[in-house]
């Protein structure tokens, strides 16, 4: 399930001391993308103070967010890799095939016409490897909601 409360709120009760941790072995302050980098480091890297464009490690995320346009190459190797399900919650937010153009009504009812191929892969495949663990989020439907207020 994308919400597992539970998952989460180990993850960030654990932060507070792995940031510490961290900044101890590092001996400097850490950026924002660096506290999230190395918190989500692979179990068998070893904690150093990795060169950005030299050094190659390993990251082991607790959830992924894709969004429309690169979604559908992400699921097609998720397809082509034999796996059965997802490895960690994972959402797909379809948003970027929406262009702004007459206005929000119009617009998203031209994605939702010119772009359903898309849909419908997306949302196929979200669901065939979602199990429990992945959820498909079409933030289109929030956007209809909120935009025919604007309008």
């Amino acid at each position: 399930m994308v919400f597992d409360e539970e998952m989460i709120m180990r993850i960030y009760a654990a932060y507070p001391e792995k940031i510490s941790q961290i900044k101890k072995k590092l001996q400097r302050p850490l950026t924002l993308t660096e506290k999230i980098l190395y918190s989500h480091l692979s179990a068998d890297e070893p904690l150093e103070n990795y060169v950005r464009a030299v050094d190659y490690v390993n990251f082991s995320p607790d959830r992924v967010a894709m969004q429309d346009a690169t979604a559908q190459m992400a699921l097609l190797q998720l397809m082509n890799s034999g796996r059965k399900s997802v490895a960690v919650p994972s959402t797909v937010h379809c948003d970027h095939l929406i262009q702004a153009y007459i206005s929000a009504k119009t617009d998203l009812k031209t994605a939702e016409d010119t772009n359903r191929e898309v849909y419908d892969f997306l949302s196929a495949v979200s669901n065939k490897f979602s199990g429990n663990r992945a959820q498909e989020l079409f933030i289109r439907w929030c956007w209809k909601t909120t935009l025919s207020r604007v309008e």
